[in-house]
Protein backbone atom coordinates (compact mmCIF):
# COMPACT_ATOMS: atom_id res chain seq x y z
CA UNK A 1 0.00 0.00 0.00
CA UNK A 2 1.40 3.35 -1.02
CA UNK A 3 1.45 6.08 1.74
CA UNK A 4 0.64 9.35 0.86
CA UNK A 5 3.51 11.68 0.80
CA UNK A 6 4.32 14.66 3.37
CA UNK A 7 3.07 17.54 1.78
CA UNK A 8 -0.11 15.75 -0.08
CA UNK A 9 -3.83 15.60 0.84
CA UNK A 10 -4.44 11.89 1.98
CA UNK A 11 -7.98 11.85 0.94
CA UNK A 12 -7.08 13.03 -2.56
CA UNK A 13 -4.65 10.26 -2.93
CA UNK A 14 -6.91 7.69 -2.13
CA UNK A 15 -9.94 9.00 -4.19
CA UNK A 16 -7.34 8.96 -6.81
CA UNK A 17 -6.61 5.20 -5.85
CA UNK A 18 -10.33 4.51 -5.51
CA UNK A 19 -10.61 5.74 -9.29
CA UNK A 20 -8.02 3.64 -10.62
CA UNK A 21 -8.87 0.98 -8.81
CA UNK A 22 -12.79 1.61 -10.63
CA UNK A 23 -11.28 1.52 -14.13
CA UNK A 24 -9.53 -1.68 -13.59
CA UNK A 25 -12.16 -3.41 -12.27
CA UNK A 26 -14.50 -1.45 -15.07
CA UNK A 27 -12.10 -3.18 -17.74
CA UNK A 28 -11.99 -6.42 -15.88
CA UNK A 29 -15.89 -6.56 -16.20
CA UNK A 30 -16.11 -5.81 -19.87
CA UNK A 31 -13.29 -8.63 -20.25
CA UNK A 32 -15.69 -11.03 -18.71
CA UNK A 33 -18.40 -9.86 -20.71
CA UNK A 34 -16.43 -10.12 -23.79
CA UNK A 35 -15.36 -13.73 -23.08
CA UNK A 36 -19.16 -14.88 -21.71
CA UNK A 37 -20.03 -13.94 -25.32
CA UNK A 38 -17.35 -15.50 -26.80
CA UNK A 39 -18.49 -19.10 -24.58
CA UNK A 40 -21.93 -18.43 -25.49
CA UNK A 41 -20.63 -18.63 -29.32
CA UNK A 42 -19.25 -21.57 -28.92
CA UNK A 43 -21.62 -23.36 -27.06
CA UNK A 44 -23.86 -22.47 -29.97
CA UNK A 45 -21.41 -23.98 -32.24
CA UNK A 46 -20.94 -26.86 -30.18
CA UNK A 47 -24.26 -27.28 -30.51
CA UNK A 48 -24.42 -27.08 -33.58
CA UNK A 49 -22.04 -29.59 -34.40
CA UNK A 50 -23.44 -31.97 -32.37
CA UNK A 51 -26.48 -31.74 -34.44
CA UNK A 52 -24.57 -32.23 -37.80
CA UNK A 53 -22.53 -35.19 -36.19
CA UNK A 54 -25.90 -36.60 -35.38
CA UNK A 55 -27.05 -36.15 -38.55
CA UNK A 56 -24.38 -37.55 -40.34
CA UNK A 57 -24.16 -40.68 -38.10
CA UNK A 58 -27.82 -41.68 -39.48
CA UNK A 59 -26.58 -41.58 -42.80
CA UNK A 60 -24.11 -43.46 -42.72
CA UNK A 61 -26.19 -45.78 -41.16
CA UNK A 62 -28.51 -45.31 -43.49
CA UNK A 63 -26.26 -46.20 -46.42
CA UNK A 64 -25.08 -49.01 -44.43
CA UNK A 65 -28.23 -50.24 -44.56
CA UNK A 66 -28.71 -49.12 -48.27
CA UNK A 67 -25.21 -50.91 -49.22
CA UNK A 68 -26.43 -54.46 -47.59
CA UNK A 69 -29.71 -54.05 -49.65
CA UNK A 70 -27.95 -53.22 -52.78
CA UNK A 71 -25.57 -56.12 -52.12
CA UNK A 72 -28.48 -58.31 -51.54
CA UNK A 73 -29.96 -57.60 -55.05
CA UNK A 74 -27.18 -57.71 -57.10
CA UNK A 75 -26.07 -61.61 -55.94
CA UNK A 76 -29.76 -62.29 -56.04
CA UNK A 77 -29.12 -60.62 -59.59
CA UNK A 78 -26.29 -62.38 -60.65
CA UNK A 79 -27.60 -66.01 -59.12
CA UNK A 80 -30.79 -65.22 -61.67
CA UNK A 81 -28.28 -64.58 -64.55
CA UNK A 82 -26.40 -67.52 -64.15
CA UNK A 83 -28.86 -69.80 -63.99
CA UNK A 84 -30.11 -67.91 -66.91
CA UNK A 85 -27.30 -68.64 -68.67
CA UNK A 86 -26.69 -72.25 -68.05
CA UNK A 87 -30.33 -72.74 -69.38
CA UNK A 88 -29.58 -71.23 -73.06
CA UNK A 89 -26.39 -73.56 -72.81
CA UNK A 90 -28.35 -76.24 -72.67
CA UNK A 91 -30.77 -75.20 -75.19
CA UNK A 92 -27.59 -74.11 -77.50
CA UNK A 93 -26.07 -77.66 -76.83
CA UNK A 94 -29.19 -79.63 -77.68
CA UNK A 95 -29.18 -77.14 -81.38
CA UNK A 96 -25.72 -78.36 -81.84
CA UNK A 97 -26.41 -81.96 -81.48
CA UNK A 98 -29.33 -81.83 -83.65
CA UNK A 99 -27.41 -80.14 -86.72
CA UNK A 100 -24.27 -82.08 -85.95
CA UNK A 101 -26.93 -84.97 -86.72
CA UNK A 102 -28.34 -83.60 -89.75
CA UNK A 103 -24.51 -82.35 -91.00
CA UNK A 104 -23.53 -85.51 -90.94
CA UNK A 105 -26.42 -87.51 -92.69
CA UNK A 106 -25.99 -84.42 -95.35
CA UNK A 107 -22.46 -85.02 -95.85
CA UNK A 108 -23.56 -88.91 -96.75
CA UNK A 109 -25.82 -87.73 -98.97
CA UNK A 110 -23.25 -85.30 -100.81
CA UNK A 111 -20.35 -87.90 -100.57
CA UNK A 112 -22.53 -90.11 -102.87
CA UNK A 113 -23.56 -87.45 -105.04
CA UNK A 114 -20.33 -86.83 -105.89
CA UNK A 115 -18.76 -90.23 -106.35
CA UNK A 116 -21.47 -90.86 -108.83
CA UNK A 117 -20.59 -87.09 -110.82
CA UNK A 118 -16.85 -88.53 -110.70
CA UNK A 119 -18.18 -91.39 -112.46
CA UNK A 120 -19.54 -89.39 -114.84
CA UNK A 121 -16.95 -87.41 -115.15
CA UNK A 122 -14.53 -90.12 -115.55
CA UNK A 123 -16.76 -91.92 -118.40
CA UNK A 124 -17.10 -88.49 -120.52
CA UNK A 125 -13.35 -87.63 -120.21
CA UNK A 126 -12.84 -91.21 -121.83
CA UNK A 127 -15.39 -90.50 -124.38
CA UNK A 128 -13.53 -87.06 -125.04
CA UNK A 129 -10.09 -88.79 -124.95
CA UNK A 130 -11.32 -90.83 -128.00
CA UNK A 131 -12.95 -87.81 -129.88
CA UNK A 132 -9.57 -86.18 -129.17
CA UNK A 133 -7.64 -89.53 -130.69
CA UNK A 134 -9.92 -88.49 -134.23
CA UNK A 135 -9.29 -85.16 -134.05
CA UNK A 136 -5.67 -84.90 -133.62
CA UNK A 137 -4.28 -84.33 -137.17
CA UNK A 138 -6.43 -81.20 -136.95
CA UNK A 139 -4.86 -80.00 -133.70
CA UNK A 140 -1.22 -80.41 -135.65
CA UNK A 141 -2.48 -78.37 -138.41
CA UNK A 142 -3.26 -75.43 -135.86
CA UNK A 143 0.02 -75.91 -133.86
CA UNK A 144 2.15 -75.73 -137.06
CA UNK A 145 0.19 -72.69 -138.14
CA UNK A 146 0.66 -71.24 -135.20
CA UNK A 147 4.80 -71.76 -135.49
CA UNK A 148 4.38 -70.19 -139.33
CA UNK A 149 2.83 -67.40 -137.69
CA UNK A 150 5.90 -66.77 -135.04
CA UNK A 151 8.38 -66.60 -137.78
CA UNK A 152 6.03 -64.43 -139.61
CA UNK A 153 6.45 -62.26 -136.60
CA UNK A 154 10.30 -62.53 -135.83
CA UNK A 155 10.64 -61.93 -139.35
CA UNK A 156 8.38 -58.73 -139.31
CA UNK A 157 10.68 -57.61 -136.16
CA UNK A 158 13.91 -57.69 -137.51
CA UNK A 159 12.59 -55.75 -141.09
CA UNK A 160 11.67 -53.14 -138.53
CA UNK A 161 14.66 -53.06 -136.89
CA UNK A 162 16.43 -52.87 -140.40
CA UNK A 163 14.02 -49.97 -141.34
CA UNK A 164 14.50 -48.34 -138.21
CA UNK A 165 18.12 -48.24 -138.61
CA UNK A 166 17.76 -47.19 -142.51
CA UNK A 167 15.85 -44.31 -140.91
CA UNK A 168 18.12 -43.54 -138.30
CA UNK A 169 20.76 -43.40 -140.96
CA UNK A 170 19.27 -41.25 -143.42
CA UNK A 171 17.66 -38.95 -140.74
CA UNK A 172 21.93 -38.67 -139.83
CA UNK A 173 22.82 -37.85 -143.57
CA UNK A 174 19.65 -35.55 -143.44
CA UNK A 175 21.20 -33.98 -140.67
CA UNK A 176 24.69 -33.61 -141.97
CA UNK A 177 23.10 -32.03 -145.02
CA UNK A 178 21.49 -29.37 -143.36
CA UNK A 179 24.05 -28.97 -140.62
CA UNK A 180 21.63 -29.54 -138.31
CA UNK A 181 22.79 -29.60 -134.70
CA UNK A 182 22.17 -33.02 -133.38
CA UNK A 183 20.53 -32.89 -129.64
CA UNK A 184 20.23 -35.83 -127.46
CA UNK A 185 18.52 -35.28 -123.75
CA UNK A 186 19.42 -37.69 -120.62
CA UNK A 187 16.83 -37.61 -117.60
CA UNK A 188 18.67 -38.00 -114.40
CA UNK A 189 17.47 -40.77 -111.43
CA UNK A 190 16.02 -38.68 -108.59
CA UNK A 191 18.35 -38.10 -105.73
CA UNK A 192 18.55 -37.43 -102.56
CA UNK A 193 19.20 -33.66 -102.56
CA UNK A 194 15.86 -33.68 -104.92
CA UNK A 195 13.73 -32.61 -101.73
CA UNK A 196 12.69 -29.58 -100.50
CA UNK A 197 15.44 -29.19 -97.46
CA UNK A 198 16.11 -25.41 -97.11
CA UNK A 199 13.03 -24.09 -98.50
CA UNK A 200 9.91 -23.20 -97.24
CA UNK A 201 7.17 -24.65 -99.52
CA UNK A 202 3.65 -25.44 -98.68
CA UNK A 203 2.46 -28.64 -97.83
CA UNK A 204 1.36 -29.30 -100.86
CA UNK A 205 4.27 -28.27 -102.76
CA UNK A 206 6.36 -30.17 -100.57
CA UNK A 207 4.22 -33.22 -101.33
CA UNK A 208 4.88 -32.69 -104.91
CA UNK A 209 8.78 -31.56 -105.15
CA UNK A 210 9.90 -35.53 -104.82
CA UNK A 211 7.28 -36.41 -107.67
CA UNK A 212 8.18 -36.98 -111.40
CA UNK A 213 7.52 -34.46 -113.90
CA UNK A 214 9.64 -35.22 -116.98
CA UNK A 215 9.99 -38.90 -118.31
CA UNK A 216 11.25 -40.90 -121.29
CA UNK A 217 8.30 -41.80 -123.41
CA UNK A 218 10.68 -43.69 -125.50
CA UNK A 219 14.21 -43.24 -127.16
CA UNK A 220 13.20 -40.16 -128.90
CA UNK A 221 10.42 -38.22 -127.11
CA UNK A 222 10.19 -36.67 -123.40
CA UNK A 223 7.44 -36.28 -121.49
CA UNK A 224 6.60 -33.50 -118.94
CA UNK A 225 3.56 -33.49 -116.55
CA UNK A 226 2.84 -29.64 -116.20
CA UNK A 227 0.92 -29.83 -113.28
CA UNK A 228 0.13 -26.28 -111.03
CA UNK A 229 -1.93 -25.94 -107.84
CA UNK A 230 -5.87 -25.36 -108.84
CA UNK A 231 -5.11 -26.57 -112.76
CA UNK A 232 -5.10 -29.69 -114.43
CA UNK A 233 -2.14 -31.32 -115.28
CA UNK A 234 -1.27 -30.82 -119.19
CA UNK A 235 0.92 -33.15 -120.50
CA UNK A 236 3.65 -32.02 -123.53
CA UNK A 237 6.17 -33.56 -125.20
CA UNK A 238 9.51 -32.66 -126.67
CA UNK A 239 11.33 -34.48 -129.54
CA UNK A 240 14.72 -35.35 -129.68
CA UNK A 241 17.71 -37.20 -131.93
CA UNK A 242 18.00 -39.58 -128.90
CA UNK A 243 16.14 -39.80 -125.08
CA UNK A 244 17.75 -41.62 -122.42
CA UNK A 245 16.38 -42.50 -119.40
CA UNK A 246 17.35 -42.41 -115.50
CA UNK A 247 18.12 -46.27 -116.08
CA UNK A 248 20.31 -45.83 -118.99
CA UNK A 249 24.36 -46.24 -118.43
CA UNK A 250 27.29 -44.34 -119.22
CA UNK A 251 27.82 -47.25 -122.15
CA UNK A 252 24.69 -46.65 -124.22
CA UNK A 253 25.09 -42.48 -123.66
CA UNK A 254 29.10 -42.88 -125.53
CA UNK A 255 27.30 -45.44 -127.81
CA UNK A 256 25.37 -42.75 -129.65
CA UNK A 257 28.69 -40.08 -129.62
CA UNK A 258 31.55 -42.91 -130.52
CA UNK A 259 30.27 -42.13 -134.53
CA UNK A 260 31.41 -38.25 -134.60
CA UNK A 261 34.57 -39.67 -133.33
CA UNK A 262 35.03 -41.24 -136.62
CA UNK A 263 34.34 -38.38 -138.34
CA UNK A 264 36.92 -36.64 -137.12
CA UNK A 265 39.41 -38.57 -138.03
CA UNK A 266 37.72 -38.10 -141.73
CA UNK A 267 38.66 -34.52 -141.65
CA UNK A 268 35.74 -32.67 -139.61
CA UNK A 269 35.50 -30.75 -136.48
CA UNK A 270 33.49 -32.35 -133.69
CA UNK A 271 32.25 -30.17 -130.44
CA UNK A 272 30.11 -32.22 -128.01
CA UNK A 273 28.40 -29.94 -125.27
CA UNK A 274 26.50 -30.58 -122.18
CA UNK A 275 23.61 -28.28 -121.33
CA UNK A 276 21.36 -28.33 -118.50
CA UNK A 277 20.60 -26.55 -114.82
CA UNK A 278 23.06 -26.85 -111.73
CA UNK A 279 22.86 -30.68 -110.66
CA UNK A 280 21.03 -31.94 -113.33
CA UNK A 281 24.16 -34.56 -114.53
CA UNK A 282 26.38 -32.50 -117.01
CA UNK A 283 29.49 -33.05 -115.28
CA UNK A 284 29.14 -36.64 -114.64
CA UNK A 285 27.69 -37.01 -118.23
CA UNK A 286 30.87 -35.45 -119.71
CA UNK A 287 33.36 -36.65 -117.05
CA UNK A 288 32.17 -39.05 -114.86
CA UNK A 289 32.50 -39.79 -110.82
CA UNK A 290 35.34 -37.79 -109.61
CA UNK A 291 36.78 -38.24 -106.33
CA UNK A 292 36.11 -34.89 -104.26
CA UNK A 293 39.34 -34.54 -102.84
CA UNK A 294 41.76 -34.24 -105.89
CA UNK A 295 38.93 -34.55 -108.70
CA UNK A 296 40.83 -37.75 -110.27
CA UNK A 297 38.83 -40.18 -112.63
CA UNK A 298 37.54 -43.18 -110.67
CA UNK A 299 39.37 -45.91 -112.70
CA UNK A 300 38.16 -48.55 -110.45
CA UNK A 301 34.93 -48.17 -111.95
CA UNK A 302 35.88 -47.63 -115.63
CA UNK A 303 31.79 -48.53 -116.38
CA UNK A 304 30.74 -45.05 -115.24
CA UNK A 305 33.35 -43.28 -116.97
CA UNK A 306 31.74 -40.20 -118.87
CA UNK A 307 32.25 -38.91 -122.42
CA UNK A 308 35.48 -37.01 -122.29
CA UNK A 309 37.92 -39.99 -121.18
CA UNK A 310 35.98 -42.46 -123.31
CA UNK A 311 35.86 -40.20 -126.36
CA UNK A 312 39.90 -40.10 -125.62
CA UNK A 313 40.42 -43.72 -125.34
CA UNK A 314 38.33 -44.00 -128.70
CA UNK A 315 40.37 -41.49 -130.39
CA UNK A 316 43.61 -43.30 -129.40
CA UNK A 317 42.20 -46.35 -130.34
CA UNK A 318 41.35 -45.35 -133.98
CA UNK A 319 44.88 -43.87 -134.46
CA UNK A 320 46.16 -46.75 -133.24
CA UNK A 321 45.19 -48.49 -136.46
CA UNK A 322 46.82 -45.95 -138.62
CA UNK A 323 50.40 -45.63 -139.97
CA UNK A 324 52.78 -44.86 -137.43
CA UNK A 325 53.79 -41.16 -136.91
CA UNK A 326 50.86 -39.85 -139.38
CA UNK A 327 49.07 -38.37 -136.46
CA UNK A 328 49.61 -36.22 -133.00
CA UNK A 329 47.46 -34.82 -130.45
CA UNK A 330 47.52 -31.55 -128.60
CA UNK A 331 44.92 -30.75 -125.58
CA UNK A 332 43.95 -27.56 -124.15
CA UNK A 333 42.20 -26.90 -120.79
CA UNK A 334 40.51 -23.61 -120.45
CA UNK A 335 37.74 -22.19 -118.45
CA UNK A 336 35.20 -19.42 -118.83
CA UNK A 337 34.63 -17.86 -115.30
CA UNK A 338 32.96 -15.08 -114.86
CA UNK A 339 32.94 -13.93 -118.56
CA UNK A 340 37.50 -14.38 -118.57
CA UNK A 341 38.95 -17.22 -120.62
CA UNK A 342 41.47 -18.90 -117.98
CA UNK A 343 44.19 -21.10 -119.71
CA UNK A 344 44.33 -24.20 -116.43
CA UNK A 345 47.15 -25.91 -118.18
CA UNK A 346 49.60 -22.83 -117.97
CA UNK A 347 52.75 -23.36 -115.65
CA UNK A 348 55.27 -20.75 -113.72
CA UNK A 349 58.64 -20.69 -114.23
CA UNK A 350 58.92 -23.39 -111.56
CA UNK A 351 56.60 -25.73 -113.74
CA UNK A 352 53.45 -25.78 -111.37
CA UNK A 353 50.56 -25.33 -113.17
CA UNK A 354 48.23 -22.63 -112.71
CA UNK A 355 45.25 -20.88 -114.30
CA UNK A 356 46.23 -17.64 -116.70
CA UNK A 357 44.03 -15.25 -117.89
CA UNK A 358 43.64 -15.55 -121.74
CA UNK A 359 42.16 -13.67 -124.50
CA UNK A 360 40.19 -14.70 -127.43
CA UNK A 361 40.68 -13.03 -130.48
CA UNK A 362 39.21 -13.65 -134.48
CA UNK A 363 41.66 -14.62 -137.27
CA UNK A 364 42.06 -12.95 -140.81
CA UNK A 365 39.78 -16.33 -141.95
CA UNK A 366 37.60 -15.31 -139.39
CA UNK A 367 38.18 -18.16 -137.25
CA UNK A 368 38.46 -17.86 -133.16
CA UNK A 369 41.46 -18.37 -131.65
CA UNK A 370 43.30 -17.88 -128.07
CA UNK A 371 46.89 -16.42 -128.25
CA UNK A 372 49.37 -18.08 -126.18
CA UNK A 373 47.45 -20.84 -125.27
CA UNK A 374 49.00 -23.77 -124.01
CA UNK A 375 48.91 -27.18 -125.90
CA UNK A 376 50.23 -30.40 -124.27
CA UNK A 377 51.09 -33.04 -126.38
CA UNK A 378 49.96 -36.22 -125.36
CA UNK A 379 50.53 -40.13 -127.08
CA UNK A 380 48.07 -42.16 -125.24
CA UNK A 381 44.75 -41.50 -122.79
CA UNK A 382 46.40 -42.03 -119.86
CA UNK A 383 48.34 -38.73 -120.16
CA UNK A 384 45.36 -36.42 -121.32
CA UNK A 385 43.30 -37.47 -118.08
CA UNK A 386 46.59 -36.67 -116.16
CA UNK A 387 46.50 -33.06 -118.27
CA UNK A 388 43.05 -32.98 -117.47
CA UNK A 389 42.55 -33.76 -114.02
CA UNK A 390 45.48 -31.04 -113.37
CA UNK A 391 43.26 -28.19 -114.72
CA UNK A 392 39.77 -29.73 -113.17
CA UNK A 393 41.72 -28.87 -109.79
CA UNK A 394 41.70 -25.07 -110.99
CA UNK A 395 38.11 -25.55 -112.07
CA UNK A 396 35.94 -22.78 -109.86
CA UNK A 397 33.16 -24.73 -108.16
CA UNK A 398 30.93 -23.81 -104.95
CA UNK A 399 28.34 -25.20 -103.24
CA UNK A 400 24.77 -24.32 -103.32
CA UNK A 401 21.21 -25.14 -101.87
CA UNK A 402 20.37 -27.06 -105.37
CA UNK A 403 24.00 -28.86 -105.45
CA UNK A 404 27.03 -29.63 -103.14
CA UNK A 405 30.23 -29.11 -105.99
CA UNK A 406 28.44 -26.03 -108.35
CA UNK A 407 30.49 -26.08 -111.25
CA UNK A 408 31.19 -22.22 -111.69
CA UNK A 409 32.58 -22.01 -114.89
CA UNK A 410 31.93 -23.46 -118.40
CA UNK A 411 34.83 -26.33 -119.03
CA UNK A 412 36.33 -26.43 -122.66
CA UNK A 413 38.90 -29.36 -123.51
CA UNK A 414 40.47 -29.43 -127.10
CA UNK A 415 42.06 -32.60 -128.46
CA UNK A 416 43.54 -31.34 -131.53
CA UNK A 417 44.67 -33.88 -134.06
CA UNK A 418 47.31 -32.97 -136.80
CA UNK A 419 47.30 -35.36 -139.33
CA UNK A 420 50.77 -35.73 -141.46
CA UNK A 421 51.05 -37.04 -145.06
CA UNK A 422 54.34 -37.24 -146.95
CA UNK A 423 53.93 -37.81 -150.38
CA UNK A 424 54.59 -36.50 -154.07
CA UNK A 425 51.69 -35.97 -155.02
CA UNK A 426 48.65 -34.60 -152.61
CA UNK A 427 45.36 -33.83 -154.49
CA UNK A 428 43.57 -30.58 -155.80
CA UNK A 429 43.49 -29.01 -152.36
CA UNK A 430 47.11 -28.62 -152.41
CA UNK A 431 47.80 -27.32 -156.46
CA UNK A 432 47.44 -23.36 -155.05
CA UNK A 433 51.54 -22.91 -154.07
CA UNK A 434 50.43 -20.19 -151.43
CA UNK A 435 48.63 -22.68 -149.75
CA UNK A 436 51.19 -24.95 -149.86
CA UNK A 437 54.11 -23.14 -148.40
CA UNK A 438 51.91 -21.60 -145.60
CA UNK A 439 50.83 -25.12 -144.59
CA UNK A 440 54.70 -25.82 -145.19
CA UNK A 441 55.45 -23.16 -142.59
CA UNK A 442 52.62 -24.28 -140.28
CA UNK A 443 54.46 -27.79 -139.94
CA UNK A 444 57.57 -26.84 -139.35
CA UNK A 445 56.61 -24.17 -136.61
CA UNK A 446 53.90 -26.46 -135.15
CA UNK A 447 55.65 -29.85 -135.07
CA UNK A 448 55.85 -31.03 -131.47
CA UNK A 449 59.36 -30.78 -130.61
CA UNK A 450 59.86 -34.63 -129.66
CA UNK A 451 58.83 -35.36 -133.38
CA UNK A 452 60.87 -32.49 -135.22
CA UNK A 453 63.97 -33.64 -132.94
CA UNK A 454 63.37 -37.47 -134.65
CA UNK A 455 63.26 -35.77 -138.13
CA UNK A 456 66.66 -34.08 -137.76
CA UNK A 457 69.58 -35.34 -139.13
CA UNK A 458 72.14 -32.25 -138.32
CA UNK A 459 72.69 -30.08 -135.19
CA UNK A 460 73.39 -26.70 -137.41
CA UNK A 461 71.44 -23.77 -138.07
CA UNK A 462 71.03 -24.25 -141.83
CA UNK A 463 68.84 -27.30 -142.99
CA UNK A 464 70.42 -29.73 -145.08
CA UNK A 465 68.60 -30.47 -149.10
CA UNK A 466 67.34 -33.71 -147.26
CA UNK A 467 65.80 -31.88 -144.71
CA UNK A 468 64.18 -29.14 -146.77
CA UNK A 469 62.76 -31.93 -149.68
CA UNK A 470 61.16 -33.81 -146.41
CA UNK A 471 59.78 -30.40 -145.37
CA UNK A 472 58.50 -29.72 -148.70
CA UNK A 473 56.73 -33.37 -149.01
CA UNK A 474 55.51 -32.90 -146.04
CA UNK A 475 51.98 -31.55 -145.25
CA UNK A 476 49.55 -31.55 -142.27
CA UNK A 477 45.42 -31.26 -141.63
CA UNK A 478 44.36 -30.36 -138.33
CA UNK A 479 40.93 -31.27 -136.73
CA UNK A 480 39.45 -30.74 -133.46
CA UNK A 481 37.27 -32.37 -131.09
CA UNK A 482 36.05 -29.96 -128.78
CA UNK A 483 34.67 -31.18 -125.50
CA UNK A 484 32.70 -28.62 -123.19
CA UNK A 485 30.91 -28.93 -120.14
CA UNK A 486 29.01 -25.76 -119.37
CA UNK A 487 28.37 -24.73 -116.25
CA UNK A 488 24.73 -25.12 -115.57
CA UNK A 489 21.92 -22.70 -115.19
CA UNK A 490 20.69 -20.96 -112.18
CA UNK A 491 17.59 -19.30 -110.65
CA UNK A 492 18.65 -17.68 -108.05
CA UNK A 493 15.77 -17.83 -105.56
CA UNK A 494 16.54 -21.67 -105.90
CA UNK A 495 19.93 -22.03 -105.20
CA UNK A 496 20.48 -19.37 -102.88
CA UNK A 497 23.53 -17.95 -103.96
CA UNK A 498 24.92 -14.22 -102.38
CA UNK A 499 27.87 -12.94 -102.85
CA UNK A 500 30.53 -13.39 -105.25
CA UNK A 501 28.60 -16.46 -105.98
CA UNK A 502 25.34 -14.38 -106.97
CA UNK A 503 27.88 -12.52 -109.38
CA UNK A 504 29.17 -16.05 -110.66
CA UNK A 505 25.61 -16.68 -111.37
CA UNK A 506 25.10 -13.63 -113.10
CA UNK A 507 27.96 -14.38 -116.05
CA UNK A 508 26.49 -17.51 -116.07
CA UNK A 509 23.32 -16.50 -116.80
CA UNK A 510 24.29 -14.10 -119.31
CA UNK A 511 26.79 -16.18 -121.31
CA UNK A 512 24.04 -19.10 -121.63
CA UNK A 513 21.56 -16.44 -122.53
CA UNK A 514 24.26 -15.44 -125.38
CA UNK A 515 24.58 -18.73 -126.51
CA UNK A 516 21.36 -18.92 -126.73
CA UNK A 517 20.85 -15.85 -129.07
CA UNK A 518 23.21 -17.25 -131.30
CA UNK A 519 21.64 -20.44 -132.03
CA UNK A 520 18.60 -17.87 -133.07
CA UNK A 521 20.42 -15.48 -135.34
CA UNK A 522 22.17 -18.73 -137.04
CA UNK A 523 18.42 -20.09 -137.23
CA UNK A 524 16.83 -17.19 -138.40
CA UNK A 525 19.97 -17.06 -140.83
CA UNK A 526 20.49 -12.64 -140.01
CA UNK A 527 23.18 -11.18 -141.33
CA UNK A 528 24.77 -10.36 -137.99
CA UNK A 529 25.38 -13.16 -135.50
CA UNK A 530 26.37 -11.84 -131.98
CA UNK A 531 29.83 -14.59 -131.40
CA UNK A 532 31.29 -11.27 -129.22
CA UNK A 533 28.34 -10.78 -126.54
CA UNK A 534 29.93 -13.57 -124.51
CA UNK A 535 33.94 -14.88 -124.44
CA UNK A 536 32.21 -18.32 -124.23
CA UNK A 537 30.21 -17.63 -127.68
CA UNK A 538 33.46 -16.05 -129.15
CA UNK A 539 35.57 -19.26 -127.94
CA UNK A 540 32.72 -21.84 -129.31
CA UNK A 541 32.28 -19.85 -132.86
CA UNK A 542 34.05 -21.50 -134.93
CA UNK A 543 32.19 -25.25 -133.59
CA UNK A 544 28.73 -23.07 -132.80
CA UNK A 545 28.57 -21.29 -136.32
CA UNK A 546 28.69 -24.36 -138.63
CA UNK A 547 32.55 -25.02 -138.93
CA UNK A 548 31.98 -29.01 -136.69
CA UNK A 549 29.33 -31.55 -136.16
CA UNK A 550 27.91 -30.29 -133.13
CA UNK A 551 26.06 -32.51 -130.84
CA UNK A 552 24.14 -30.65 -127.30
CA UNK A 553 23.62 -33.11 -125.03
CA UNK A 554 20.99 -31.67 -122.65
CA UNK A 555 20.66 -32.80 -119.17
CA UNK A 556 17.33 -32.43 -117.18
CA UNK A 557 16.17 -33.28 -113.26
CA UNK A 558 13.12 -35.15 -113.39
CA UNK A 559 11.78 -33.82 -110.21
CA UNK A 560 8.91 -31.75 -110.32
CA UNK A 561 10.66 -29.44 -108.04
CA UNK A 562 12.79 -27.99 -111.03
CA UNK A 563 10.06 -28.20 -113.60
CA UNK A 564 10.75 -24.17 -115.28
CA UNK A 565 14.36 -25.05 -115.31
CA UNK A 566 13.68 -28.02 -117.24
CA UNK A 567 11.18 -26.49 -119.75
CA UNK A 568 13.96 -24.02 -120.13
CA UNK A 569 16.36 -26.49 -121.10
CA UNK A 570 13.90 -28.77 -123.29
CA UNK A 571 13.59 -25.39 -124.78
CA UNK A 572 16.78 -24.43 -125.58
CA UNK A 573 17.24 -28.01 -126.96
CA UNK A 574 13.74 -27.53 -129.24
CA UNK A 575 15.52 -24.15 -130.55
CA UNK A 576 18.98 -25.68 -131.57
CA UNK A 577 17.56 -28.71 -133.19
CA UNK A 578 15.83 -26.48 -135.61
CA UNK A 579 19.24 -24.53 -136.47
CA UNK A 580 20.17 -25.43 -140.21
CA UNK A 581 23.59 -23.88 -140.40
CA UNK A 582 24.52 -25.87 -143.91
CA UNK A 583 26.82 -28.45 -144.59
CA UNK A 584 29.30 -29.08 -142.34
CA UNK A 585 32.90 -28.67 -144.29
CA UNK A 586 35.42 -31.41 -144.38
CA UNK A 587 39.20 -30.66 -144.59
CA UNK A 588 40.38 -32.61 -147.30
CA UNK A 589 43.26 -34.64 -146.50
CA UNK A 590 46.54 -34.55 -149.27
CA UNK A 591 46.48 -38.00 -151.37
CA UNK A 592 50.23 -39.80 -151.20
CA UNK A 593 51.50 -40.93 -154.22
CA UNK A 594 51.59 -44.60 -155.10
CA UNK A 595 54.81 -44.31 -157.42
CA UNK A 596 57.48 -44.89 -154.64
Amino acid sequence: MMRPRRGLDPGSVWAQRLRQLEQRLRTKEERIVVLETENAALHLKLAEYQGLAGRSTDEVLQLCAAHGQQMKLQRSSLVTQLHGAIKRLKQDLKSLHSFALELSKDFQRQNKTCLYQVLVAVQGIQLQNEAMQKYLGISDLFQMKAFDLEQSLQEVTERYEKEKQKRKALHNSLIELRGNIRVHCRIRPLLPFDDAAGHSLSQDRQRNVSEKAAYAADDETVLVKCSRPGHASVNKTFQFDRVYNDLESQDAVFADVAPLLTSLLDGYNVCIMAYGQTGSGKTYTMLGPQLEENLAFSIEEESELGIIPRATQEVFRLISEKPPGSYWVEVSVVEVYNNEIFDLLAKDSYGKVFGIKRDVVTTREGKSDVPLLTHETVENASEFLHLVNKGLQLRVTHPTLVHAHSSRSHLVVTLTITTVVFGDNFGTLWEDEQTSQRLTKEASCTFPQKMRDNKSTSSSGASSPVQLEATEKMKQVKTRLQLVDLAGSECVGMSGVTGAALRETSFINRSLSALADVLGAIAEQRAHVPYRNSKLTHLLQDSVGGDAKLLVMLCISPGQKYLTESMQSLGFGTRARQVQRGQVKKKNFPVPSKGK
